[in-house]
């Protein structure tokens, strides 16, 4: 298959991985874009044993791989792995479920790139027929191969199966989040300044499913605890009807919505001041966020023309940004 850009950083001119992509995903590693298996009946056998191996959560197939001699594989039996690969997802009811691994690479590398946001290291790869999928790098792994202790919001917050339903996940507010910092971390407001502006780029890159476990707070070598590298971050409105956030109560209890919020049921704004000011960041950071997201971005345009979209999937993320920003600017 013929490359034109990095299909790690998404840089123009590179018909593999260019050495920053290398660097930062691969360790310094020279490894192959190209995987030595394909995702289909003949590989099954392989990939399904592979899957029950690692216990991560969500429904979409998960394949634990390491490198091993310049190349991608599975991770064999009694080897702790290194990476995660996730394939185009089976479900056939997901609009153009083809295009979710350079989805999700597209959306991790427009929060690094342009927003500066702490993401784990990821790329695509593809399988010998040419499918791509998404690979990150495990940022709970240490290079010895120990893991580094790492919760969930879910598990912080006590929210079970058994307590909470099976939308557990889903249950409470954004503001609920505020207890896992106050609770945990020693230098909460830095945390939760992050937190904030992770909140502020799912909504408007229209990441509906950003639920519980979709974040977490992640042990240092100093005892502390911080928030872990932001990971899943997919614009999930193009594949399936979402609502504006993905956790039940949104950003905050209603008492607390401006009128605006109330009357067209989505948020602006000052409803992101509001969580902001409620989460007890500072208002100086709370306004250059907020700037920092109502300016239209013009490196999310170059991003997008060189991710791997189809040209109608690059126009149906380019108009959701549009009407987000739209959104999101509107006098409250």
């Amino acid at each position: 298959m013929t490359l034109n850009n990095c299909p790690g950083t998404l840089a123009a001119g590179y018909n593999t991985y260019s050495q920053t992509a290398l660097h930062r995903v691969f360790d310094n590693k020279k490894v192959s874009h190209l995987l030595d298996f394909s995702n289909d009946d003949k590989a099954r056998a392989a990939i399904d044993e592979n899957i029950i191996k690692i216990s991560i959560s969500g429904v979409q197939e998960k394949l634990s791989a390491v490198i091993n001699n310049g190349r991608i594989v599975l991770t064999p039996e009694g080897i702790q792995g290194r990476y995660i690969i996730k394939p185009i997802p089976d479900y056939k009811r997901l609009q153009y479920r083809h295009f979710m691994p350079a989805n999700e690479h597209l959306t991790m590398q427009i929060a690094r790139q342009v927003y500066h946001i702490n993401t784990a290291e990821n790329a695509l790869i593809f399988f010998r027929n040419e499918e791509p999928a998404y690979i990150t790098k495990r940022f709970d792994v240490k290079p010895d191969g120990s893991k580094i202790q790492q919760e969930d919001f879910a598990s912080l917050l006590g929210k079970t199966i058994h307590l909470n339903g099976n939308n557990f996940k889903y249950t409470g507010d954004y503001l609920d989040i505020k207890r896992v910092f106050t609770t945990y971390v020693a230098a909460w407001k830095v945390e939760a300044a992050k937190f904030f502006k992770l909140v502020v780029f799912n909504y408007i890159f229209a990441n509906g499913d950003a639920h519980l476990k979709n974040f977490s707070l992640q042990k240092t070598p100093n005892e502390d605890y911080i928030l872990s590298p932001a990971y899943d971050l997919i614009n999930s409105s193009l594949h399936v009807d979402d609502q504006d956030f993905a956790l039940e109560g949104g950003l905050f209890p209603e008492k607390y919505h401006s009128d605006i919020h109330k009357k067209k049921g989505q948020p602006c704004q000052d409803d992101f001041k509001t969580f902001g000011e409620l989460l007890a960041i500072p208002e100086n950071q709370i306004s250059k966020i907020i700037q920092e997201f109502a300016i239209e971005q013009p490196f999310v345009y170059e991003l997008i023309e060189r991710s791997y979209f189809d040209d109608r999937m690059k126009r149906m993320y380019k108009r959701s940004y549009k009407e987000r920003l739209s959104r999101f600017n509107r006098e409250c």
